[in-house]
């Protein structure tokens, strides 16, 4: 694995990649306005880059961005891996690591989730304050490198306070309605039954998606402050549960873009 970060690591090097300062990674639905903010960008296919995975989700862009936004050299991930497309948890984590090595400071991560409080509504956003990780494997587990992290890293808190309260800051400042919850990360790719929906908001979860878990175990694992933000795409209500359309998931998603962009954006102008 050492091997495979540090080739991948070379090759952004050698094709204009330049101690970037912040990592970004664009979940579903999310990744074209803030595209858009970056200057004098370089694109880098997933494809090109040895030992990156590939995005095989259709609305998944699989692209590097590096460029600038707000005077910050920042390197987003324009799409991201999931462990239900069939790689390995270490695989769909080599990016974070490769950015660490890179010289990110912070990495800001964002994703489409379910929505399980009856207190909100599709189309707000969630600031993860925690996390529950339902999945079935862990991106940890195996051999572990003293020179990327110790073997059992502390998880009291996952999730940067220095970030998640500059993000409560702009919200309010900027008039962005943030919500902040648990997120349950879950297998996939089928969405839930409604008696798991149950069971999820039993257990304390506010909202439910099928990733970022693993990248903020590996972010932590080698000290990388992060943060996230879910986008609510639909409500999950077992009462009232309507079948799923991903269609309209993406429009929503779509929708909410806007807000997302200026609240991250604003974020990495104040780092």
């Amino acid at each position: 694995m050492l091997n495979e970060i540090i080739e991948a690591t070379d090759y952004l090097k050698k094709h204009g990649v330049d101690q970037p300062e912040v990592g970004v990674i664009l979940g579903t639905g999310l990744g074209n306005l803030f595209v858009k903010e970056v200057k004098n960008p370089i694109e880098i296919n997933y494809n090109s880059i040895p030992h990156f995975p590939v995005s095989t989700v259709e609305f998944h862009k699989g692209k590097l961005i590096y460029g600038t936004v707000k005077g910050k050299k920042i390197l987003a991930m324009q799409g991201r891996f999931h462990f239900y497309e069939g790689y390995s948890m270490q695989k769909i984590t080599l990016p974070v690591r490769v950015m660490k090595m890179l010289g990110i400071e912070e990495l800001l991560i964002s994703n489409a989730a379910g929505n399980l409080n009856p207190k909100w509504k599709k189309g707000e956003m969630m600031l993860i304050d925690d996390h529950i990780n339902l999945q079935p494997d862990n991106p940890l587990r195996g051999e572990n490198f003293e020179v990327l992290g110790p073997r059992f890293p502390d998880m009291s808190e996952p999730y940067s306070k220095k970030l998640t309260s500059l993000l409560i800051k702009i919200s309010k400042e900027k008039k962005l309605k943030l919500n902040k919850g648990v997120y349950a990360a879950v297998i996939g790719p089928n969405l839930e039954t409604r008696a798991e929906y149950r069971y999820l908001r039993q257990i304390g979860a506010d909202a439910v998606g099928m990733s970022t878990v693993p990248e903020v175990l590996v972010a932590k694992h080698m000290g990388l402050p992060c943060c996230a933000v879910s986008v609510l795409t639909d409500d999950c209500d077992p009462d009232n549960l309507k079948p799923a359309n991903i269609q309209e998931i993406l429009k929503v998603a779509a929708k909410a873009e806007p807000q997302l962009t200026q609240l991250y954006v604003e974020l990495i102008a104040r780092l």
